[in-house]
């Protein structure tokens, strides 16, 4: 194994050690000792990667934002049809939020706590531009409401993690009728 891949290798540990423990734990109660401990390097090589713990969160937050988005809109056409192109990235979310659960509660840990840096919120609401454009098409078209990006995702896209979380919980199991019901109820909040 070369120079770079252990590198590579430890900074992916470093990753993977902060989402599973402020997951767990929170972010004020995890320690870059703890981070450091479970990712099975020495304190100190965290800051060659990292300039602080903000800087590794901001860093892991914008990681898994790309992943999530680089899933999200892996088949989206930018030429379909608002309906279907809404149904298409939906369904990828939903997909994405569903199986993989640790990186998607980490995000929505991120989003909805003052833990990353908003400069790093607003980079990562860039990423979800294609969603955005497609928004503003529907808007335009008279599909989707009148209304501003952060009402339609609070609408449509939110419900999702509330859904993630209570399945992780085990409070109850999602099958393909509850998808396809969810994806009605966030059409339906944000169709005109």
């Amino acid at each position: 194994m070369g120079k770079l891949q252990k590198s590579i290798d430890k900074r992916n540990a470093l990753v993977k050690a902060t989402i599973e423990l402020v997951n767990n734990n929170g972010f004020h109660a995890t320690p870059m000792s703890k981070i450091a401990k479970m990712a099975d390097v020495s304190p100190a090589t965290i800051y060659l990667y990292f300039e602080n713990k903000q800087d590794l969160v901001n860093q892991t937050y914008m990681d898994i934002k790309a992943e999530y988005t680089n899933f999200a809109f892996a088949t989206h056409n930018p030429n379909t049809p608002v309906k279907e192109g809404f149904e298409n990235i939906w369904k990828r979310i939903a997909e994405f939020k569903l199986k993989d659960c640790e990186n998607a509660m980490f995000l929505a840990q991120c989003d909805n706590t003052p833990m990353i840096d908003e400069s790093i919120r607003q980079k990562g609401i860039k990423h979800l531009q294609p969603l955005l454009d497609l928004w503003e098409r529907g808007r335009n078209e008279q599909v989707i409401k009148p209304v501003s990006d952060y009402l339609l995702y609070a609408y449509a896209i939110n419900p999702l993690s509330f859904l993630m979380i209570s399945q992780k919980r085990g409070a109850l199991q999602l099958s393909k009728k509850h998808i396809e019901e969810a994806y009605q109820a966030a059409w339906d909040s944000i169709k005109l």
